[in-house]
């Protein structure tokens, strides 16, 4: 007789996770120990950095060793008086949650792990000789490490596959359900906390073009737009090339800098968004420029 769709789909979910849990214990219990171990002899690196670079990883092997997997092996041992996972795959996707911060700290980690390389030989070596071991199957350190990044799309794609081919009368239609609604809303969460942080990592990329003004870096502005602009001079008739970058709460009007050391622009001006006024002007001698009026002052610019 053959075996059910949906009874494939849960063995694959089984077979993936005992593999997943062993790159979890090369992660957690051979790479991050062996590094800890050596750092906290003081020999290579601070144990502050192979913290950095691990994050929560320990707490995420223990769930899924502990926990998830020995709970899915009952599951397909006893699946046929019981077949169902929903009910396992519920009491899974709270503990999701706790990838928000691994995901979140990955790119972090991958330059911790490159700059350390660097600076410091034993690092590299301990890692180097780690990833010779039959165990890493030739694969980087990093490789592994991403491995936790790729998990949850993973159950979200076999689950969704399960509920699919589950007949209609089964059993574990219901809880199938709703523990995939639950782990959509995890991956969302997840996917959430990379878009943070790319916003975060661009906007740091903004700051470091202006200099790292003080009154300027703050994490919570966003970046709207950006882009070259034409500042008209009534008194000499002319214009002369500058640059501006809007962002949620104000307006930085910049001059180029021609020698470019740290920073590309110098600020010239801010003006906050609150109470700003824009409008076109029909000057015949500038075409396509406007007016931008602040608190501070007003400016009449060009766009091309």
């Amino acid at each position: 007789m053959q075996e059910p769709e949906e009874k494939k789909i849960a063995r694959e979910l089984l077979e993936t996770e005992q593999a997943y849990v062993s790159r979890l214990h090369l992660l957690d219990q051979v790479f991050y120990t062996e590094l800890m171990k050596e750092a906290k002899a003081g020999k290579m690196v601070p144990e502050e950095v192979v913290k950095m670079i691990f994050s929560n990883i320990s707490s995420i092997y223990q769930f899924h060793a502990e926990f998830f997997l020995p709970e899915l092996r009952k599951r397909m041992e006893d699946w046929n008086c019981n077949p169902r996972i929903g009910d396992v795959i519920q009491k899974l996707a709270p503990f999701l949650k706790m990838y928000g911060e691994y995901v979140k700290n990955f790119d972090k980690a991958v330059e911790l792990i490159t700059a350390w390389s660097e600076k410091s030989p034993p690092f590299q070596e301990l890692i180097a000789d780690i990833q010779k071991r039959k165990v890493c199957a030739n694969l980087t350190l990093q490789h592994h490490m991403l491995e936790p990044v790729q998990r949850i799309p993973r159950y979200e794609l076999l689950l969704k596959d399960y509920v699919r081919k589950l007949p209609p009368e089964s059993p574990d239609r219901e809880d199938a359900e709703k523990a995939l609604e639950m782990i959509f809303m995890v991956a969302k969460h997840s996917n959430a906390a990379i878009a943070e942080m790319e916003r975060l990592q661009n906007l740091w990329v903004v700051y470091q073009r202006l200099g790292l003004e003080d009154d300027i870096v703050d994490p919570s502005n966003e970046l709207i737009k950006e882009g070259p602009i034409q500042k008209v001079s009534t008194r000499s008739n002319s214009t002369s090339e500058k640059y501006l970058f809007l962002f949620n709460n104000m307006l930085l009007y910049c001059v180029p800098k021609v020698i470019q050391v740290g920073a590309e622009f110098q600020v010239h001006l801010r003006l906050d968004v609150d109470g700003m006024k824009v409008r076109e002007l029909n000057d015949t001698q500038f075409p396509h420029t406007f007016l931008v009026s602040g608190k501070q002052r007003s400016l009449e610019l060009q766009a091309r």
